[in-house]
């Protein structure tokens, strides 16, 4: 995979992640992980990921159903990254409905063809 791609996948599975934590920051890592439909290591990863960058920080607390549980809190870091990869994310989906907006002109224009051949024939 180039590594634009992958910095693409990167980026959407952070922005994934920072979304869900602003939304739910007492979210466990595996309500996470079924959220975004990867696994658990990965989800893990990309909070480690975040953490060590200083996007994120963590807050644990003594609940009385969880032995140990933890909030997820994005810092000002996390909040302007999460604006800057929202922004290369609608970047990278306006040229992919651009690129699907052609596509589709293109098919239909084969479709119509093919339907007036068809009529021709008739």
């Amino acid at each position: 995979m180039p590594s634009s791609q992958i910095s693409s996948a990167n980026d959407e599975i952070q922005l994934r992640v920072l979304r869900l934590l602003k939304a739910n920051p007492q979210m466990t890592q595996r309500e996470m992980a079924e959220a975004l439909g990867v696994s658990l290591g990965r989800t893990n990863f990309c909070i480690k990921a975040l953490f060590e960058r200083g996007l994120i920080k963590l807050h644990n607390f003594q609940n009385s159903r969880h032995k140990l549980a933890y909030s997820y809190f994005l810092t000002p870091a996390g909040i302007a990254e999460k604006g800057a990869i929202t922004a290369r994310f609608l970047k990278l989906k306006m040229a992919e409905y651009e690129q699907l907006r052609v596509e589709i002109a293109s098919l239909q224009d084969e479709v119509a063809e093919i339907d007036a051949e068809k009529e021709a024939q008739s």
